[in-house]
Order: structure tokens, then C-alpha cells, then sequence
């Protein structure tokens, strides 16, 4: 039996050229938590989640002093098992439980690479092997940007590097204001350039429904992403996605299976964006992918290239792998040295065992907040 026997973690913290700004909140660093496992006879898994930044060191500390205790011992391969192990750090009610879950998900991800290289197979084959690569579609359209950076923006999604679509910011201007933003984000693009937008949950329904109907005849949106406030979830989903006659996506803001089932049960989504990094790690997304299978809702993935690739590759459900420009997310185009130019539009996945993504150590040492 290979049993885990440490568990390493380095924060990364990567300051950005300027502020980030969605409809109501505002990024200043990209971040991110490496987790290793290692186990008795010398395997190891490595993976990079958790993009927290004001919490980082919280999240880090109940991956050292909570979990590590909690699993040191258990045989690697029992997935399952690993995960129940990890559970009991979310039981405390006065802590934020987003936190421990984000811990989870780091060493559940680590956990799962150890299992790949263990048998020798990527991870996206292991969990179902539906294809080899993904469509990928950038993240773009933030508020303070100008024309120019927009269009700087669409030229390095669609000509660049041939993504096929990208999700565009809205939600924090009236909706006139961001259907005009959107249009214009369209003339740099040809037609067939697919359109997602998100609001961040920055609209009431009648805002998200105004800015539907001010839409042009020709602009279809592939889906509308958080359109309501948190405090109409549910219900305002289901109304902006009946009455505005489009597909709705939610479910980043999730942190477990039990909060998808009541979205994705009371028919408030089309496309479930639950994400691993903040919600449990792969095994609580591989059952809520099961879930949404069930009832016929398509799987995105809140960002995290590095994870969900492997994740919607695997399966018949999954649309779009995400990622932001370099200057939004330089971890994820710097520090990977060995991810593949796209093919049609497509991220190629590694065929290497696990994750199968390589670091630079460089660039880990360089941006390391621990030393």
C-alpha cells in the first residue's frame, strides 16, 4: 500500500500591472497554492489551485496543521477515502467554509496527480477519457480598460492563438451601457466567434432581462453567466433564464455538491461552472458532473485551465476550458512551460501521467511568498 506520508505547499503571490475590475470586485495579484503529496515509497503528486489572495496564508495553514494530520497514513489510491478523511475541517460553523474547501482542493488535486503517475495514465484518460483536448474560450472585457485594450485583448483570443470564443465582463454599468461594450468588443472578431458574458452576479433580474432584450438580433449569447445578485439566486436564475429566453450558467460561488443539486434541481441553470479549485477539489466536481449529466446541464469551469482541462475533457457534458490574457493570469502562461499551441481552437491535453503539466522552478521561486 502507498500511503501519504507529507504534504508540502508554496503560496504563490504575482502582483499585476494594473487593477482588474468585474462588476463589483477588483483583482490586484493572481495567486495560487502548489501542493505536493508525497508518499512512503517515494511517489509524489503535485498540483497548483486555490486563487485566494487575502487568505492564502488561512488557506495554507489548514492544509499544514488540519488536513496533513488527517491523512498522513491512508493509502494514496483510496480517493475517496483521502477525501472523507479531509471533511472534518469544514465543521467549524465560525470559519469560513470556503476556506477549508479551497484547502481540500489543493491536496485532493495533488492526490489525484499522485494516482496518475502511479498508473501511468493522464488524468482527463483516467476519469472518463471522452477526448484529448477542449475548446477554449478567454476572459476579457473589464471595467477602466479602453478601446484599445479591448481590441489588444480580442486580437490575442482570436488571432493569436485562435481561441474560439471568450466570456465577456458586464454587470457593473446599466445595460445599455454594457450591451453597447459588448458590441463593440464584436467588430474585432468575425461571426462566428462565440459569446459568453458575465455579470458576477451585478444585476437584478430586471436588469439582467433589459440587458437581453437590448441585445442585437445577430449577437447570440452561448450563455449568460451569473446574471442576478445573490440574494434572487435561485429564482432569478430560473427568471432571466425562462422569461429571457436564454442559457443560464451559475455555480462558481458554490462550494459543494448539496448547493448544485438545489440549483440544478429547481432548473435554474443550463451550464453548471462549479468549480474544483474552490469547491472541494475534482472528486466533489466529478459528482456534481454526474449530477448535471442526470439532468441534461452542460459543465463549464470557473478558470483554473490547469485542472478543469483534464475535468471537462473527460467528459460528454463538458463546453469550454477559460483563460484570461498573460497580463491577467501570468501563472498560468508563464509558470506551465509545456502546454501545447491550441489546435482549431482547442487546448491539447498532456499525455504525460497525472496533471502532466510542467513548472518552472524559476518562476516558482521567483514569486514564492514563503521565503
Amino acid at each position: 500500500m502507498t500511503v501519504i506520508d507529507a504534504i508540502e505547499t508554496i503560496p504563490i503571490r504575482v502582483p499585476l500591472e494594473q487593477l482588474y475590475r468585474g462588476s463589483y470586485y477588483k483583482m490586484r495579484n493572481r495567486c495560487t497554492i502548489i501542493t505536493t503529496v508525497r508518499t512512503s515509497d517515494g511517489a509524489f503528486g503535485t498540483a497548483y489551485n486555490a486563487d485566494s489572495d487575502e487568505e492564502q496564508d488561512e488557506i495554507v495553514a489548514i492544509v499544514q496543521d488540519e488536513i496533513a494530520p488527517l491523512v498522513k497514513g491512508l493509502d494514496v489510491m483510496a480517493t475517496e477515502r483521502v477525501w472523507e478523511a479531509m471533511l472534518p475541517v469544514t465543521f467549524d460553523q465560525l470559519r469560513d467554509r470556503r476556506l477549508a474547501m479551497q484547502a481540500m482542493a489543493c491536496v485532493d488535486t495533488a492526490v489525484w496527480d499522485c494516482v496518475g503517475r502511479i498508473l501511468g495514465q493522464p488524468l482527463w484518460r483516467l476519469w472518463g477519457g471522452y477526448r484529448d483536448r477542449i475548446p477554449m474560450i478567454g476572459i476579457g472585457g473589464y471595467y477602466g480598460t479602453s478601446e484599445a485594450d479591448i481590441a489588444k485583448d480580442m486580437a490575442f483570443f482570436a488571432e493569436e492563438h485562435g481561441m474560439v470564443g471568450m466570456k465577456f465582463k458586464i454587470g457593473g454599468k446599466p445595460p445599455e451601457t454594457d450591451v453597447a461594450r459588448l458590441v463593440n468588443a464584436r467588430s474585432f472578431v468575425d461571426d462566428d466567434f462565440v459569446f459568453v458574458v458575465d455579470a458576477n452576479q451585478g444585476y437584478t433580474v430586471r436588469e439582467a432581462l433589459d440587458f437581453v432584450r437590448k441585445l442585437p438580433d445577430d449577437l447570440e449569447l452561448r450563455w449568460f453567466e451569473e446574471p442576478t445578485r445573490w440574494h434572487s439566486d435561485l429564482a432569478g436564475l430560473r427568471d432571466v433564464r425562462l422569461k429571457g429566453n436564454v442559457r443560464v450558467a451559475a455555480g462558481q460561488s458554490e462550494i459543494s455538491r448539496v448547493g448544485m443539486r438545489a440549483m440544478i434541481t429547481s432548473g435554474a441553470i443550463d451550464v453548471c461552472n462549479y468549480d474544483a479549485s474552490w469547491g472541494g477539489g475534482p472528486t466533489e466536481w466529478r459528482r456534481v458532473a454526474a449530477m448535471a449529466l442526470t439532468y441534461d446541464v452542460e459543465l463549464g469551469h470557473h478558470e483554473e485551465g490547469q485542472v478543469s482541462s483534464h475535468l471537462l475533457a473527460s467528459v460528454p457534458n463538458g463546453t469550454y476550458v477559460e483563460a484570461f490574457t498573460p497580463q491577467r493570469d501570468p501563472i498560468f502562461w508563464e509558470m506551465v512551460t509545456n502546454r501545447k499551441p491550441l489546435e482549431d481552437g482547442r487546448l491539447v491535453l498532456p499525455t504525460e501521467p497525472g496533471l502532466g503539466w510542467e513548472l518552472d522552478p524559476e518562476f516558482v521561486e521567483r514569486f514564492r511568498v514563503d521565503r
